[in-house]
């Protein structure tokens, strides 16, 4: 059976219409030094066993790392039922609710989804649109500025460096002002925060737990903006920590935005990702992306609509909210899978995830290793060793992934790991990689 849909004939026939004698000739402005001439050279076909077995051999050569890494991307146990249920041929193969009356089982997905993260983070409305934690942070900056017309933003340095960038970016494009606050200590002083304010600041900005696995005390910088017309947005990146630390929302924060990934969503060579965007009721006609709400129909059924949609085709382009208008469904029914199996015992896993941090801490600390600073964590935590990025590349030839070089984005922060635990750093993965640590810190 041939898989080219025009005879010689059509090819002739089409030719003469455009006044070209030969295929030569239609490809002639194409030079001839990038021209591939002759046979592709490729391998014989394979039968489905054939490529099946060259696949496992090719596999078997991956490297299998003991993790002990996050900075905003977190390995995290995801169930089989997880994919079973995302791969149903409804979710797998829908893209964006188009016809939303024929889409109910979407809606609810994503309606569910929404109702979760805001239980989770503490808020009143939550989108499901945020491609991922960067650009959340990005769209709750703007979202800010449509509150309250003010374009300067006062940003911790202990916000996740690359989120720091995209919304570098964004305000480049946008007449932003960001100011940067340090955070010497891993946390992000009150202080310091004040004498950087005035009548002129949008919003502040603070990540908690932040890029250095402390946590903030956002409900001491939501009190010091009380009463003014500052915003106070908070970045999540580990949103598994929302289970066991007091939500953001309840603590003050007007907006709470980041990486939804740890929720069921794998991680692999960078992405997927899956970023939120949660904030109090008086923002949801702001918000950019979508909106799933919850009503019922004639016969009073329960049934579930795009209550806000602020896409470019559905309002006025100056209009618009955002430019990002993609759904992020199959990301975000991974996360609501998750969440549901899960239920009540997800605030289980966050104390498993705390407790293995702890255990990972004391154990170094027992080889001489200590932690950099002394402020409360969740599953993150810094500590230095000598020729750090020596120590990590020769970890990584025995089988581990041991943390981030902080001094590639922090320059005072010399020979610093950032070292994350999840549920999948068992004890005797923890043992080890002391011992290892140990070993190449006196070799």
């Amino acid at each position: 059976m041939s898989f080219i849909p025009t005879t010689k004939k059509d090819t002739e026939d089409m030719l003469e219409l455009i006044g070209v004698t030969s295929l030569d000739g239609l490809f002639s402005d194409i030079p001839k030094e990038i021209k591939h001439i002759g046979a592709v050279d490729l391998p014989e076909a394979l039968s489905e066993i054939e490529a099946d077995m060259l696949l496992s051999r090719l596999s078997d050569g991956n490297r299998r790392l003991s993790v002990f890494a996050g900075g905003g991307a977190y390995l995290h146990y995801v169930p089989p039922v997880v994919d079973q249920l995302a791969n149903r041929s409804e979710f797998y193969t829908a893209y964006t609710p188009y016809q939303p009356e024929v889409s109910q089982g979407t809606l609810t997905a994503i309606f569910e989804f929404q109702t979760m993260m805001c239980r989770l983070s503490g808020t009143e409305v939550t989108n499901a649109s945020m491609y991922d934690g960067a650009t959340a942070l990005s769209e709750a900056a703007l979202m800010s500025v449509r509150d309250n017309k003010k374009t300067r933003f006062v940003i911790s340095s202990a916000v996740n460096p690359r989120y720091r960038e995209v919304l570098s970016t964004y305000g480049w494009a946008n007449d932003l002002e960001v100011v940067t606050v340090p955070a010497a200590g891993g946390v992000t002083s009150l202080a310091d925060i004040a004498a950087r304010l005035n009548d002129e600041t949008g919003a502040v900005i603070v990540q908690s737990p932040n890029y250095f696995g402390s946590i903030e005390d956002v409900e001491a910088i939501a009190g010091k903006l009380s009463g003014t017309k500052t915003n106070l947005i908070v970045v999540v990146t580990e949103p598994l920590s929302m289970a066991l630390l007091k939500s953001p929302g309840s603590l003050g924060a007007d907006i709470v935005c980041g990486e939804a990934q740890a929720f069921g969503n794998p991680v692999g060579f960078g992405g997927p990702c899956l970023g939120f965007l949660s904030a109090k009721n008086r923002f949801m006609r702001k918000m950019p992306g979508r909106l799933v709400g919850k009503t019922t129909d004639s016969k009073r059924n329960d049934a579930y609509v795009l209550t806000l949609q602020t896409r470019e085709q559905h309002i006025r382009r100056d209009r618009a909210t955002s430019n990002i208008c993609t759904n992020q469904g199959l990301c975000a029914l991974r996360a609501q899978v998750y969440l549901a199996l899960l239920g009540s015992r997800l605030r289980d896993m966050a104390i498993l995830n705390h407790r293995l941090a702890g255990l990972l801490k004391r154990t170094l600390s027992e080889i001489g290793v200590t932690p950099v600073f002394d402020a409360p964590y969740f599953n993150e935590f810094v500590v230095r060793v000598n020729n750090a990025r020596k120590i990590r590349d020769a970890l990584f030839d025995k089988g581990y992934l041991v943390g981030i070089l902080l001094e590639d984005d922090y320059p005072d922060l010399t020979d610093c790991l950032l070292l994350a635990c999840t549920e999948l750093n068992a004890p005797p993965d923890i043992d080890a990689l002391a011992i290892d640590l140990k070993a190449s810190l006196t070799s």
